[in-house]
């Protein structure tokens, strides 16, 4: 699929073209070999350049040709709600050709690109290419902290399930979280080398403005970076305690079990000696020997119940 739009010089309104024309945005969502071709011919550039984009686990990094300068970064991404590892990290590229135009490409679609085709991004202009590889940047950060966000309300969903549980399936939620974590640190790792990069060598044309801006999104990666190493040491202790706490509900139940085995032992063992084929004397003559019997093993049955009690056994 291709989007193209286009906003004119201080003009903040964007239009949607149907060419592409210069100093545009153009936006291919898993395109088909067609579109790849026909973007490539009408920006002057290398089709492999937009094809090598469209890998599920291609890693941030920056390529600079003749016709135009690629940059991947990693976004995250909610794959499903109703799965155990909904999160996960997808890669976009972002192609800014000589040829006055700029491309995202992804397999899917990213839900932030849609706050700059919405006007929702301040002082964002499609001819200003190096600013809006920025401000891309900077939108990702915030991608990143709505959904770990979102994976802190999960862990304190979680927890509240926890508590008197004595199966491994919180645990297994929890380590499939904690992977998500190291997935999200790992990429924002790798987007934090590109911003550096992009930093320290002379890879595009910045004013002072652009280079104030990558500061603030080098800062704000890091900050990301910070949160999600706090979540994931957070969730390693909680880890450690829940397993602690199901294996510690596990021994209660077990133990009251036991108890309860050993309580109803004894009547159980006085009906078996009674039952016996033996003569019992004045208990097997008397009417009332059934009561009696019950009574007495009501009796010691309860009276061992309370020990058991006592003595915290039960």
């Amino acid at each position: 699929m291709i989007k193209i739009l286009k906003n004119e010089q201080n003009n903040k309104k964007i239009r949607s073209c149907e060419a592409m024309e210069k100093d545009s945005w153009i936006n291919l969502i898993n395109p088909t070999p067609e579109e790849i071709n026909k973007v490539a011919e009408e920006t002057n550039i290398n089709p492999s350049i937009i094809s090598q984009v469209l890998v599920e686990k291609e890693l941030p990094r920056i390529k600079k040709t003749e016709e135009a300068t690629l940059v991947v970064i990693d976004i995250p991404y909610m794959k499903d709600k109703n799965i155990k590892n909904k999160y996960i990290t997808h890669p976009l590229g972002i192609i800014i050709c000589n040829s006055s135009h700029l491309i995202t490409v992804s397999l899917i679609e990213h839900e932030f690109l849609k706050d700059f085709r919405q006007e929702e991004v301040e002082n964002f202009f499609t001819y200003k290419r190096n600013r809006f590889l920025i401000q891309i940047f900077l939108k990702a950060s915030e991608a990143y902290l709505f959904t770990l966000n979102a994976i802190d309300e999960d862990i304190q969903k979680m927890e509240k399930s926890t508590y008197y549980s004595t199966n491994n399936k919180q645990l297994i939620n929890f380590l499939n979280i904690q992977k998500t974590l190291v997935y999200f640190i790992t990429s924002l790792q790798a987007n934090s080398i590109v911003l550096e990069k992009l930093q320290k060598e002379d890879i595009l044309s910045m004013d002072k403005e652009d280079k104030s801006l990558l500061e603030d999104a080098i800062i704000e990666n890091k900050q990301c970076i910070e949160m999600s190493t706090v979540y994931r040491e957070i969730l390693s202790s909680t880890i450690d305690a829940y397993g602690t706490i199901i294996s510690n509900n596990l021994n209660v139940i077990m133990k009251f079990l036991a108890g309860i085995t050993i309580v109803f032992s004894i009547p159980t063992m006085i009906a078996s000696f009674l039952g016996m084929n033996v003569p019992l004397g004045i208990i097997g003559k008397s009417e009332l020997s059934f009561l009696l019997v019950c009574i007495v093993s009501f009796i010691i049955s309860f009276i061992l119940a309370r020990w058991l009690k006592k003595k915290n056994m039960l």
